[in-house]
This record gives C-alpha cells, structure tokens and sequence, in this order.
C-alpha cells in the first residue's frame, strides 16, 4: 500500500494509532498531563503545579506544493507560515508563545528574499505577542519552512473530540476568501494592483482568530477547530473526531461581498472547499452558541447543525432543503 492509497488523513489516523501508547491521564516524571493527544489542532499538556496547560503545534510549507514565487512574496510567505500555527493554538482558545523556525533553502536564495521572509514572520509575531527562539536551517533543492509554535491556554483547551448530536455549527467569520484570491492570482484577474485586493490579501496575509478563540471558551465552547482545508472537509474531520455527522445549510454559510462579486456562479464552492481560510469553526448547543455569537464580531454566523448518522459525513442542503452534490474536496497532501 502506498502513502496515495491512504491520502493525508488516512496516513494521519495511522501515525495516530502507532503513537498513543499512553492514555490522557498518564503522568510523566515531570508531572504534566497529556490533555489533548496527537491528532487535534494542537497538542496540550497541562502542568498540575500552575493553571497552565501548554499547546504545541507545527505545520511545514514547501515551495511548488504549498506557495509559489508568482502567488506568494517573501514577506508574505513568512507572515502565512506562522500564521496557520497561530490558528491552530486559536482553536484552542490559546495564545501563542515561543516560534523555533526550520528553514531549508538551495543555496542560490537570495539573501534578501530570507530577510523579507523573516520580516513577515517579525509582522506577525508582534501582532500576536509571539517571539521567534531559534530553530534551524539546512540546503535543500527545495525551499522550505517549518515552523513549530508553543502556546499557552489558562482554560480547558478546545478540542475536536466533544461535539454531540444536537450542537449548533457556526464559524467565527466569512470563508473562502483565500481561495477566491488564489483564484484571481492564477487566473490573473486580480485587481490592478494585486496587493489592495480583497481576496488576494485575504489569501497572502491570512489573520488568525485568536481573540475569537479565547471568546469561545469564555461562552462555554468546547468543540472547535480551525479552517484550513476547507470549511465542509474540516467538519467531516471535526465529526470523525467525535464520532458524528453533520448538516450544513448551504445559504446561512457567510462569504466576503468580494468573494461573491469575483465568483457569482461558483463562490459557495470556494466557500465550502477552499482552504486556508483560518477562521474558527465550533459547534455547541443553543444557548452556549446563542452567548458565543453575542460575544463574537461580526461576521460571525450558524451554518448547520451536528447530528447522529455516518461517523464523519457531512451533508449539504440548499435553502429549500435538497441535497447540494459535493463540488470538490479539501486539501489533501498525499491525494492524486
């Protein structure tokens, strides 16, 4: 069997299962607590001797697969390298904290290009309260960056494991605007200077919704997760997780007017399977959910309901209530 015959995801459940050979309430020597194990937004350990629990996270982006030259300039790159790992310390109602950055580079790069990349990390880490520790670089034919972040949550961190038949769907702001903006990059019908585009600013500079995450735990949420692949693939993970199924109501989910403008006939599929959107998707019952939306910016908004069925599967109605055939899928790493 080959990695493509798995996908992604199916790799990811594998890894999960070789590496949890201890439970959640097994205690190290160093007295921490696993809280949440491999397979969330982040991992967490919680420290019994202060009301801290640390949230680790990592993500990689590699040149040809995950950005390019001609979509992505240097400092923007830097600035959307750390920022998916602030999403993911996000949707977990934490605050990120240390960042160690590994850069593989051929050795032809531009020193300039380098420093423009760490100056959009700078960008963000200031916005964030975050701070770039150390990490490590290496030659490679291709250019890389790995960024590993640690976070710090004074709550129960959120987790994908605890939604339940009945909760309530909402995401915490518009989607698929990145991807309506890699769209107008690829297609090169962006505005005439790409950098005050809508949608291109939304997929270059992507800002994570950690404010939103810690009003989450404030209302009581705790099933969450942040939108990376895809609003409609990253539910069917977050119902995998908890063992679940899901309806999302195609005209309640919310898009960027520009998205709408730019794509009239197809935005609703940039919005349920593009990717890297980085919002916060959560599910809770109504009253929890009803202090969640009072307490989130605008922006914010239901788009369907948890319910028992199919571990995993995710279906979509329009406003009449038929089914919508799926138009696409999330991101996969390994698909074909």
């Amino acid at each position: 069997m080959r990695v493509s015959d798995l996908g992604e995801f199916g790799l990811i459940e594998l890894v999960q299962q070789w590496t949890q050979t201890t439970g959640p309430d097994f205690v190290s020597p160093a007295a921490y607590r696993l809280a949440v194990p491999n397979g969330d937004d982040a991992a967490a350990i919680t420290f019994p001797s202060g009301p801290v629990t640390e949230l680790y996270t990592t993500d990689t982006m590699v040149d040809g697969v995950h950005f390019t030259s001609a979509t992505t300039p240097w400092r923007d790159l830097g600035w959307k390298a750390i920022a998916s790992n602030i999403s993911d310390v996000a949707a977990m109602g934490g605050d990120p904290a240390a960042v160690l950055i590994t850069l593989g580079m051929p050795p032809d790069t531009l020193v300039s290009d380098i420093r423009d990349l760490y100056l959009g990390m700078i960008d963000i880490c200031g916005e964030f309260g975050a701070q770039i520790i150390g990490g490590d670089m290496v030659r490679s034919p291709l250019a890389f960056i790995t960024v590993a972040l640690t976070g710090v949550a004074t709550g129960p961190p959120m987790v994908r494991t605890a939604a339940e038949p009945g909760h309530l769907v909402a995401v915490t702001g518009p989607v698929g605007g990145s991807a309506g903006g890699l769209r107008q990059l690829l297609d090169g019908c962006g505005a005439s200077n790409s950098g005050e585009s809508t949608l291109i600013l939304q997929h270059r500079r992507p800002y994570p919704h950690a404010a939103a995450g810690k009003m989450l735990v404030a209302a009581g949420v705790s099933s969450a997760m942040d939108v990376s692949d895809g609003l409609a693939d990253d539910l069917a993970k977050l119902c995998s997780a908890s063992g679940v199924a899901a309806t999302i109501f195609s005209h309640q989910v919310p898009a960027l007017p520009a998205l709408k403008t730019a794509f009239p006939n197809n935005w609703l599929d940039l919005a349920l399977y593009g990717g890297e959107d980085y919002v916060l998707l959560f599910t809770a019952p109504g009253d929890i959910m009803d202090a969640a939306l009072l307490a989130l910016p605008e922006g914010a908004a239901v788009v369907g309901e948890i319910t028992d069925g199919d571990r995993g599967v995710v279906t979509i109605l329009d406003e009449s209530g038929t089914p919508v055939p799926p138009a696409g899928a999330g991101w996969d790493h390994f698909a074909d």
